[in-house]
């Protein structure tokens, strides 16, 4: 098994964006954000994107909160090499920006006032994911910083974020779509078009699922919309192309459990598919043995605890515990070395399981070392 050079990574020059992905819970906010400081730490210029809503990485950062511009870490007794910078994702408020900046500001106040964007913009499959890569996009663009990392959202599944660009914009661009919401275009060939024709049946369907006005809204939206898809698809395909570029790596989380490592698997296999660079596995929350004895002879000595004279309640518990662990420990090894047969290219790093949350600079950068030692 070949282990991660994590701080080979951070110090590459050439390393310019780390995205962090797998599946819900697994550990992935707080390793980029363990990784950001740590490549601050060591001379990088570092912002961190985060998705995770919770209020806690702010705090465990030294700031009240995390808002969707970066903003510099500056704490006392904070001095890094480099600059540590983060922001947290607003899904709304960056497609409203992008639609600011590209629409011009008459259409751009038609679409953000439009009922049919206050819906796609907040609720639309995929839209998280795509606005996460709309800023990794913008962020990149900037060359304030000589390194990104980037925290993927909380999907259903890992591969949602590499999948995103392509479906939303399919989606919007979508000839149903089009058909729905533009009476006007297409020589006529929308909606009305396709009463007229016969389809009267059809589309009475459609408006008592989708609703009449909605069908109104989407029309001007589509309309209003017409004149920047152009670039929403090109912005798209750049950030694309910057995922697969030689300054771009990807690190798989993943807790050693079957579920967590089968979406790992499925994300390494999708990242050789696509021609993407990995950096490898973090194996995080691992619970390594802290003591040589196993979990038979820890066994038989809490039994003979039990009924030796002597009452050792407290040494007996412990005792139990520790082949409770030896356990867990095997189990965890064995998942893992079956990921490692599975794919023995890709380099694999353990995180133990820490006691309680970060809360502070010190905890991410325990993390930070963990991720460095293995």
């Amino acid at each position: 098994m070949t282990l991660i050079d994590v701080d080979a990574l951070l110090d590459d020059p050439e390393s310019r964006v780390i995205v962090c992905c797998g599946s819900g819970g697994v550990g992935k906010t707080t390793t980029a954000a363990a990784l950001a400081l740590r490549a601050a730490e060591r001379g990088r210029q570092t912002v961190v994107l985060t998705i995770d809503p919770a209020r806690r990485l702010a705090q465990a950062l030294g700031l009240r909160e995390l808002g969707n511009h970066p903003r510099q870490v500056q704490v006392e007794g904070f001095e890094p090499k480099g600059e540590l910078w983060a922001m947290m994702l607003d899904m709304r408020r960056t497609f409203d920006d992008m639609v600011r900046v590209h629409a011009g500001p008459e259409r751009a106040e038609q679409l953000l006032q439009n009922p049919f964007y206050q819906t796609i913009s907040t609720s639309f499959s995929g839209t998280q994911e795509y606005m996460a890569m709309e800023k990794l996009g913008q962020l990149a663009a900037t060359d304030d910083w000589d390194l990104i990392i980037v925290d993927t959202p909380p999907s259903r599944s890992a591969l949602d974020f590499l999948d995103a660009p392509t479906r939303l914009s399919s989606a919007l661009d979508g000839r149903m779509i089009r058909l729905l919401t533009g009476p006007a275009k297409a020589g006529g060939w929308g909606l009305r078009k396709v009463v007229s024709a016969g389809f009267s049946m059809f589309a009475k369907a459609v408006s008592t699922i989708i609703g009449g006005q909605l069908l109104a809204d989407a029309s001007a939206f589509m309309q209003a919309f017409d004149s920047m898809f152009g670039g929403f698809r090109e912005r798209a395909r750049k950030t694309a192309e910057l995922l697969r570029s030689s300054g771009t790596s990807f690190l798989v989380i993943a807790a050693p459990e079957p579920d967590a490592l089968r979406e790992a698997s499925y994300f390494v296999e999708r990242l050789a598919g696509e021609s993407m660079p990995l950096a490898g596995l973090v194996a995080n929350r691992t619970h390594p043995v802290l003591a040589s004895l196993s979990a038979s002879e820890a066994i038989a000595a809490a039994e003979s605890l039990q009924k030796g004279d002597t009452s050792a309640p407290l040494a007996e518990a412990v005792l139990r515990l520790h082949a409770d662990r030896v356990a867990l420990a095997e189990r965890e090894n064995r998942l893992l070395a079956r990921f490692t047969k599975a794919h023995p290219e890709v380099p694999l790093v353990r995180v133990p399981a820490l006691a309680g949350d970060v809360h502070d600079l010190e905890g991410l950068r325990d993390i930070g070392t963990k991720l460095v030692s293995g």
